[in-house]
């Protein structure tokens, strides 16, 4: 059986990364190990699985990322998406705390999600299944 343990999100700039991730979307710092230079083994993982899947904040030096980044929010496409229990509650907090969002709370049918910039060069998508 295979499972996931860590997924990823290229960001330009780690601390920038982590204090977004932690102090405006509310994930815990798990892992911070030097690398090397200023690269770090950086994860962070949510309050209520903090055993669960962990997010590495990595970083976007490849001369590939750059470009691939910029054509996914050229097109507003998110990055990756994180499910939270209501998006009409969550997008008011956010915004309460200054994040932006490119898409507001959109009813799908199933779904309703919003989309948000992460200053790190990422659009994120967060979701609620109805």
């Amino acid at each position: 059986m295979i499972s996931i343990n860590i997924a990823g999100v290229l960001v330009d700039d780690q601390a920038k990364a982590l204090a977004f991730y932690t102090e405006k979307l509310g994930f815990l710092k798990k892992t911070d190990v030097p690398m090397g230079g200023e690269d770090r083994w950086l994860t962070v993982v949510s309050p209520a699985h903090p055993d669960g899947v962990e997010l590495l904040l990595e970083p976007d030096g490849h001369p590939a990322a750059g470009p691939f980044k910029r054509a996914l929010v050229a097109d507003g496409i998110p990055f990756t998406q994180f499910a939270v229990d209501d998006v009409h509650a969550e997008v008011e907090r956010l915004k309460g705390l200054g994040v932006v969002f490119t898409q507001e709370a959109t009813d799908l049918g199933p779904v309703v999600v919003a989309v948000l910039d992460d200053t790190c060069g990422n659009l994120i998508q967060l979701v609620t299944m109805k």
